[in-house]
């Protein structure tokens, strides 16, 4: 009995290190996950909101929740962000900042950071949470949760 055991709990162990990247993979998965932010960052400074919404999987599982609210989409997504940015001037310029990427799994990504909106006259600027999976077409938000600061 305890033979089994042993060896089960090495077949597990075995299995869940797979799911875990090497020191050298996590390096590439973060690698590839920033240039998806800098993608998303580069279309929207550029006032196309639909190049910026390339880094979201275009899926009706897409969460995007923030100030109170959530909803599903890619879609859905889309249009609250033309709703709420018409037009370049409203979009202002996007940068993130402290950004910090926690690799999960070879497909998983958990990305923290601040965003920030600066116009000519103000700047607004929050955090946001962002959960990324790797599909065919590589890298993907599947959530999203950003908060606006006061």
């Amino acid at each position: 009995m305890r033979k089994a055991i042993i060896i089960t709990l090495t077949i597990a162990l075995l299995s869940v290190s797979y799911l875990i990247p090497k020191d050298d993979g996590i390096d590439i998965i973060k690698k590839e996950v920033s240039i998806v932010l800098y993608d998303s960052e580069k279309g929207w400074n550029s006032g196309n909101i639909e190049q910026y919404m390339q880094c979201y999987r275009k899926s009706e599982k897409m969460r995007f929740a923030g100030n109170g609210n959530f909803n599903f989409g890619w879609e859905n997504t889309l249009k609250r962000y033309k709703k709420s940015y018409p037009d370049k001037e409203a979009m202002g310029r996007l940068s993130f900042s402290d950004v910090d990427i926690t690799v999960i799994s070879n497909d998983a990504a958990l990305v923290f950071g601040r965003w920030t909106l600066k116009y000519p006259e103000k700047e607004r600027t929050g955090l946001y949470t962002l959960l990324l999976r790797k599909f065919e077409e590589g890298w993907r938000i599947v959530h999203d949760h950003s908060s606006s600061a006061k």
